[in-house]
């Protein structure tokens, strides 16, 4: 990212402040391998509820928090099931079932998940080479 600033010098939003190599390792998730290193010194797991900042600790309700049971991770079943395209109230939902249900086979299918999204060679080819 670059330190883009308006005419008051505020940063400018995080998207008019990323260049290509940036949005690229956004699409990609690859901006995520960092994590790996808190995940290797046990401070996070790879299937957990996502991290968010501390200082919205104080805005959850106590259902919310009870996603803190479980270590964060890398990837959840939030991610797995809408990402982005879902509301916070909808991610925390699905945060707290994962505590309520973890199992190692839950965590393999989340890992799994995006895998099962990939087209196949000849889909791609398909899809990529003209007629």
């Amino acid at each position: 990212m670059t330190e883009a600033r308006d005419a008051q010098h505020r940063l400018l939003p995080d998207a008019e402040r990323l260049t290509d190599f940036g949005r690229f390792l956004r699409s990609t998730s690859l901006d995520e391998l960092p994590e790996l290193f808190n995940v290797v010194r046990g401070e996070m797991s790879l299937v957990g509820p996502r991290p968010l900042l501390m200082q919205y600790l104080p805005l959850y309700t106590a259902e919310q928090a009870r996603r803190h049971a479980a270590k964060p991770g890398i990837t959840g079943w939030a991610q797995v099931n809408g990402r982005n395209a879902i509301t916070w109230e909808e991610k925390f939902a699905l945060d707290v079932w994962y505590v309520d249900h973890w199992t190692l086979a839950l965590d393999v299918r989340i890992l799994a998940a995006p895998f099962g999204r990939l087209r196949s060679a000849r889909e791609f080819r398909e899809t990529v080479t003209p007629r």
